[in-house]
């Protein structure tokens, strides 16, 4: 298996951990095209090592003597941990990752020149996983600008510079491998994908183009033991440029917020849904009271553009949404029920942080029946306080079904609550049956499903084959993002 991780060189107690951690305005002028040997000495002066010491509270368990746990406790483990970041003013202002001085007591910056300050944190974006520090230092200081990472294309060639591993003034080259990337680590997840070498020690480096500028903050791997092989992973520019400045300017980011839980409109969703293309945002749940209620916004639609921004994709709606100022009216068109309709609402302020995940849906090709291998029984008094369901919950529970089932491939799991058939709620096993049947004998080619799983709701197709032998996408997990 691959893992997606941060890559922080970070030693924990004795325990060895892994994890990884703006650039000055510096041009390199007349580089031979077989060498950044220019390049590499004009910028990495501003890149910095940075290594942080703290104490980070991890849970521990309270055991009697037959294993069971009785209470949960919270202990202080002592830590130090090693990283990279880049000076983006004379001044002293360095960026780096959030997850870099994240629980640090101490941050103590090393310059190229082997000079090292104590830093203090300006702000940290846990969202965006930016952070910013500042040293006082009596000189000037090297430094390096943002590029503009909308105009890298893949194939282009980047420089990354940093502290893998403690090994500081690492020099390393490659490609940008892909764009657009989605590790499913926050709901501003949008990844640019480079092949130079990047390992633990090397989060909060900076990825330069040719030109010496910026264009991404180095901060996760994937990998299958831990080292680089060539999956790297860096936050735009574009997007850690504005972060930067509200933090140097306000300490923190403020967010726009309406309210809302959303999911990827799949193919086989788009058609369910009469939207002719795969687009847009579905709107799996709504918070009571939240601007998107009060607008009269509904579960179910598929937000189309927000504000005049067109949303291609689910995932670009938090974005959009985020970089609205609270208080702003913002005109939304919405598909609801075949057509569109445009909703106006206020943007609220975003006050806690957003959970967000991605719905790990595919495409799978699938035989056999929805009502084959399972077992439905009716929300009664009993099964709503074992799943701890609040009284306003409908639908029928999913108590047992076969591996081998349909059900199972989709990825439902037992206690999972199925609301609505074609738009229509459920309250029975028997009218859950019914109404798959009747969209069957129809010919529906998917069948809509409105699915519960704890506090979360997402929108499931279920594409439709001859009769009722069913397939659609396969849900590894049901969650969603929030806006």
């Amino acid at each position: 298996m691959i893992w997606v991780q941060k890559m922080l060189s970070a030693v924990v107690g004795s325990a060895a951990l892994v994890f990884t951690t703006m650039s000055g305005v510096v041009a390199a002028t007349n580089v031979p095209s077989d060498s950044v040997a220019n390049l590499a000495a004009e910028v990495t002066p501003a890149v910095v090592s940075i290594s942080t010491h703290g104490n980070a509270a991890i849970s521990g368990d309270n055991l009697d003597g037959r294993g069971v746990d009785q209470q949960k406790r919270k202990v202080l483990q002592p830590f130090a941990a090693l990283a990279s970041g880049f000076i983006i003013d004379p001044s002293g202002y360095i960026v780096t990752n959030s997850h870099v001085v994240a629980d640090a007591e101490e941050i103590q910056i090393t310059l190229s020149s082997g000079r090292s300050y104590s830093a203090k944190l300006i702000g940290a974006d846990d969202k965006t996983d930016l952070a910013l520090v500042k040293i006082d230092a009596l000189n000037p200081l090297p430094s390096v600008s943002f590029g503009n990472s909308d105009a890298v294309r893949i194939g282009d060639r980047v420089l990354a510079v940093g502290n893998p591993f403690g090994l500081g003034g690492t020099v390393t080259t490659g490609i940008i491998s892909a764009t657009g990337r989605d590790l499913h680590a926050g709901a501003f997840d949008d990844f640019l994908q480079i092949d130079a070498s990047i390992n633990p020690g090397n989060s909060g480096g900076p990825s330069f183009n040719l030109k010496g500028e910026v264009i991404g903050v180095n901060s996760a791997i994937a990998s299958p033991n831990g080292g680089s092989v060539g999956l790297g992973f860096a936050i735009p520019a574009n997007i850690a440029k504005p972060i930067i400045l509200e933090l140097r300017k306000h300490r923190h980011v403020a967010r726009g917020w309406i309210g809302i839980g959303i999911q990827e409109v799949t193919p086989d969703l788009a058609e369910s849904l009469e939207l002719g293309q795969q687009r847009g945002a579905l709107l799996a749940s709504i918070q009571p009271g939240a601007p998107a209620a009060v607008a009269g916004l509904r579960q179910g639609d598929v937000v189309l553009t927000f504000d005049g921004h067109q949303v291609g994709r689910a995932r670009e709606l938090p974005r959009i949404v985020a970089s609205e100022p609270a208080g702003k009216r913002v005109n939304l068109v919405v598909w609801r029920n075949g057509s569109s309709k445009t909703v106006s609402l206020v943007v609220g302020a975003m006050k806690e942080k957003p959970r967000m995940a991605s719905t790990g849906q595919e495409n799978h090709p699938l035989g056999g029946s929805l009502l084959r291998g399972i077992r439905l029984a009716s929300l009664s008094d009993y099964l709503r306080r074992q799943l701890a369901l609040p009284s306003d919950v409908q639908g029928v529970v999913l108590i047992d079904l076969a591996d081998s089932s349909l059900a199972a491939r989709l990825g439902l799991q037992r206690g999972d609550i199925i609301e609505q058939v074609e738009r229509r709620h459920v309250s029975s096993p028997d009218e859950f049956a019914g109404l798959v049947q009747q969209a069957a004998v129809k010919g529906c080619s998917a069948i809509l499903l409105l699915v519960r799983r704890g506090n979360t709701e997402v929108y499931l197709a279920v594409k439709s084959a001859e009769g009722t032998e069913l397939g659609g996408p396969l849900l590894d997990h049901i969650a969603e993002r929030r806006a």
